[in-house]
């Protein structure tokens, strides 16, 4: 119960690299690695400027964790009030002990040993 906790609310973000329509690379939790191939920002220039439009993008997929895990028990009809009540008493009840340990086998005395079973049977204990 506690991981299913621990993973609702836990935050994280992946990160993916993409050449053209093609997965480079993927990451969990940092950046992903380039392929080399991005194109460089030049300064522009009044003389010839050529622009190329990059192949390569960077996609980022962030999960967002549960933040809020305070349940209200205010808030519940009274069917589900009845049945929470009626589940807590039955599930209690359950680890009930008894008064008294009752041994069974109190009164009666162990088999007598005629033969060594194990080694009849050569069946060994390793």
């Amino acid at each position: 119960m506690s991981l299913v906790v621990v993973f609702s609310t836990m935050s994280f973000s992946i990160s993916e690299h993409y050449c053209g329509d093609f997965l480079v690379d993927s990451a969990l939790f940092s950046k992903a690695e380039s392929c080399g191939m991005e194109m460089e920002k030049s300064s522009p220039t009044n003389d010839c400027s050529i622009d190329k439009e990059d192949c390569c993008n960077d996609v980022v997929k962030h999960i967002e964790g549960q933040n809020e895990l305070k349940t209200d028990l205010s808030n519940l009809n009274l069917e589900q009030q009845v049945f929470v009540a009626s589940f807590v008493y039955s599930y209690i009840n359950l680890f009930e002990g008894l008064e008294e340990n009752i041994i069974p086998f109190k009164y009666y005395s162990p088999p007598l040993i005629v033969t060594d079973i194990h080694v009849l049977d050569q069946v060994f204990l390793i």
